[in-house]
């Protein structure tokens, strides 16, 4: 997503990018500095959320006085509830000082302003559970489990061990042990992120 505000001159183009992890979001800072290598200040903000850690944060004011791009950028994401995404917003400057008050608003409504054009997807972790089933059951089951709207990955052995996510174990459970005959109790196989709009 990109947006541009002209503010007393000056050109201030906002891009917004999802990044999953900390060198994701490194790399659209790097991006945009290639896109546009002739402009005065490439502030940016990003926020990651990292598996059994608190959320990363990052902020740069490159160049601006200190607290006056980055950290208001950072305030914006956090304020919208964003996580795993990068904001950069570019500024061409037009000759006019805007002043430290000027400048907190300059980036937080070029980010504010993207934030409310941009398509804002959800991302919750769904559980993932561990079915392991010998190899003449495994495709009838997992036909069964993905019939019934879950999704399945299955690593093939000796035995066939079937990765379903889903956020209803009981539903799992009965479905798995209707199917195979005999009592299945589903292990805990971490989560999985699920996207939505």
């Amino acid at each position: 997503m990109r947006t541009e505000l002209v503010i007393s001159r000056s050109r201030f183009i906002t891009h917004l990018s999802p990044a999953a992890d900390p060198d994701e979001a490194r790399a659209v800072v790097a991006d945009l500095r290639s896109e546009f290598p002739d402009a005065r200040h490439h502030c940016s903000a990003w926020i990651v959320r990292v598996e059994g850690e608190l959320d990363r944060e990052h902020s740069s004011d490159d160049g601006e006085p200190s607290g006056t791009a980055g950290r208001p950028m950072l305030d914006v994401l956090r304020g919208a509830g964003l996580t795993d995404v990068a904001a950069v917003v570019v500024r061409y400057f037009g000759g006019i000082l805007l002043g430290t008050g000027g400048l907190v608003r300059a980036y937080s409504d070029s980010v504010s302003g993207a934030i409310a054009e941009a398509e804002i997807w959800t991302v919750d972790d769904v559980p993932r559970w561990s079915i392991t089933v010998p190899p003449a059951s495994a495709g009838r089951l997992e036909s069964a489990l993905r019939n019934a709207g879950m999704a399945v990955e299955a690593q093939w052995g000796e035995c066939v061990t079937l990765l379903v996510t889903t956020s209803d174990r009981d539903h799992l459970t009965a479905l798995a042990s209707a199917d195979l005959g005999y009592d299945v109790t589903p292990d805990p196989a971490g989560t999985v992120p699920l996207f939505s709009r």
